[in-house]
């Protein structure tokens, strides 16, 4: 019996060898993983080493802690997308469950800085009109209660895949759920961006 299992090792060995793929350390990779983090739900992709989508409630928390010079760390067993995938490039590590929503503890900060939070996004959006409506959220639920928000990531075909191995986004829906039942929806094309983002409004799908 050992005999066979060795047999076996050694082909998984040679399958891995030469591959730029992340077989050896992760052989079967998933399309949709589901996380639950507490504060917020997320679909995994590991294929494309970013979220499906990912979902949270915003409450008009109160801030406590700040976020210093926090690290984004790797989640244990997925494969997402990591520090060199943001090396020297236009692509920011774009906090989907913003650290500034769930700032009320030094745990709920903690979360928003896993990977599975993070997505490729361009830089002037994320720290642009993309904040720009995070905090506009936050406001809104210090007067129309809680919100819940669903963010989708678009993948188009044809769209990048990077040498490291993750794709690119091609852009963002943010759909907003009030507490009353109305809903209001947003798309960000993933470039930069050229108008206010009360004008990416859009009809919601």
């Amino acid at each position: 019996m050992k005999y066979v299992l060795k047999f076996f090792l050694i082909l998984f060995i040679i399958s891995c060898e030469g591959s730029s793929s992340d077989c050896c350390v992760f052989p079967d990779l998933s399309e949709e993983i589901i996380i639950n983090k507490g504060i917020f739900t997320v679909s995994y992709n590991e294929v494309y080493e970013q979220p499906n989508w990912i979902e949270y409630s915003v409450s008009n928390r109160p801030k406590n802690v700040d976020r210093g010079n926090k690290n984004f760390y790797l989640e244990p067993g997925v494969k997402t997308s990591d520090n060199a995938d943001y090396y020297k490039n236009e692509w920011d590590k774009g906090h989907l469950a913003p650290a500034a929503t769930f700032s009320d503890s030094e745990d709920n900060l903690n979360k928003t800085f896993s990977f599975v939070n993070c997505a490729m996004q361009i830089d002037d959006l994320n720290r642009g009109e993309w904040a720009q409506l995070e905090q506009q959220v936050r406001d809104w639920s210090a007067s129309l209660g809680n919100i819940r928000v669903r963010i989708e990531l678009v993948f188009d075909p044809g769209h990048e895949v990077r040498e490291t191995g993750v794709h690119i986004p091609t852009g963002f829906w943010k759909n907003l759920t009030y507490s009353n039942g109305d809903k209001e929806c947003y798309y960000f094309p993933n470039a930069p961006t050229t108008k206010n983002w009360d004008k990416y409004l859009a009809s919601c799908n």
